[in-house]
């Protein structure tokens, strides 16, 4: 590709920063999202407007799109390159969407994934009878820092210095880089999928602090700091807990896992000799303010698609993980909602029954072969 054609799938907060960011940048891109009055404002202006550093963006500009629709025969067929962008709940469903209108040489990229992602995403394409065979990736995390501040406004906070990608088979994931590069160099190549979905930091920073934030949230309805004020000293070696389960997980697949607070330094230059000074060194958290409402993706998403395929991941592989099925469990109370019934499991992914060594070659090869 000398130069790709982007579709944003997604017009939320991530969604409307990429696209007008792409178009800022001088790509062609097109815009879904599932709900037409979220694009209403959007056709109207015919762009999404990115606040400049002089309103707290980090860069502005106003990012012309060349179709905007709710319906994805008329946005997907002649892109190179669909940027999955919204809640990892969405993505059987965009699958679904997609499936008839898609082709073998488009690539499809989830961002992120969360955990399982381009398993699940693959398999739910097989479900809706998908006779296309396209190269699907998923990203460890989201490359912006950012929010949707108005009916066609969109301010980026920061843009992470290092985003891992891997496609699946990961065999060719430089195929994916390469392309992806054209727009962002920040993309850089991971081993495979499973290393992208276990490093999903996502597990570390929503469900958790949400949880234990729960009554100052309801109570200053999201007046305060998000990651710079919810991730107190005491809140900081909870999530530590957590992250020491996600590397056994990691260790059980003999992929290994990058530790949250290398994550912090790598993507956002952040340092400290524990978790709570790294946090409080990243300047792209400053400004984020809390959710409003407990009824938000950090807890409806991240608990069905980021913890729970994790916990199944690892409880399949003998792993323990008796903290996230706490903060599963706790959720599901707050919220009156079940989200065990709900969430993202190894069956969901394809994966059921596999050994490591098949999951591994799975991911590897793009098949799993004999035990």
């Amino acid at each position: 590709m000398d130069k790709p054609k982007f579709c944003v799938l997604g017009a939320g907060h991530g969604g409307t920063a990429m696209a007008a960011h792409l178009a800022v940048m001088g790509f062609d891109v097109n815009l879904w999202n599932r709900s037409a009055g979220r694009l209403q404002p959007i056709q109207q202006l015919g762009a999404i407007e990115l606040l400049p550093p002089d309103d707290g963006g980090l860069v502005g500009g106003m990012g012309k799109l060349c179709k905007i629709s709710t319906d994805c025969e008329d946005v997907v067929p002649d892109a190179d390159i669909l940027m999955v962008v919204l809640p990892a709940t969405g993505h059987a469903g965009v699958a679904q969407r997609v499936a008839n209108c898609i082709r073998d040489d488009q690539m499809i990229v989830l961002n992120p994934g969360r955990t399982g992602g381009a398993l699940a995403f693959r398999n739910a394409l097989r479900e809706a009878g998908c006779k296309a065979d396209p190269l699907i990736a998923e990203t460890q995390t989201f490359i912006y820092a950012s929010r949707a501040v108005g009916p066609a406004q969109a301010k980026i906070f920061r843009v992470k210095n290092s985003v891992p990608v891997a496609a699946f088979p990961s065999y060719r994931t430089t195929e994916v880089v390469t392309a992806l590069r054209h727009a962002y160099p920040q993309f850089v190549p991971e081993a495979n999928v499973l290393r992208t979905s276990l490093d999903n930091v996502a597990v570390m920073f929503h469900p958790a602090v949400m949880l234990v934030n729960a009554a100052r949230v309801e109570d200053t309805h999201g007046d305060f700091e998000y990651y710079l004020g919810g991730v107190t000293p005491s809140v900081a070696v909870y999530l530590e807990e957590v992250d020491n389960e996600r590397i056994k997980v990691a260790d059980a697949l003999g992929c290994g896992a990058m530790r949250v607070r290398t994550w912090l330094y790598r993507s956002y230059d952040a340092a400290g000799r524990n978790l709570h000074e790294a946090v409080q060194a990243n300047p792209g958290y400053k400004g984020i303010m809390a959710p409003q409402t407990l009824l938000h993706r950090y807890i409806t998403e991240d608990v069905p698609t980021s913890l729970i395929p994790m916990i199944s991941l690892g409880e399949q592989y003998g792993v323990e993980m008796p903290t996230m099925r706490s903060i599963v469990h706790l959720c599901s109370l707050l919220m009156q909602q079940d989200f065990w019934e709900m969430g993202r499991t190894v069956k969901d992914m394809g994966v059921e029954g596999l050994t490591v060594r098949q999951l591994r070659r799975l991911v590897n090869e793009g098949e799993a072969g004999d035990a």
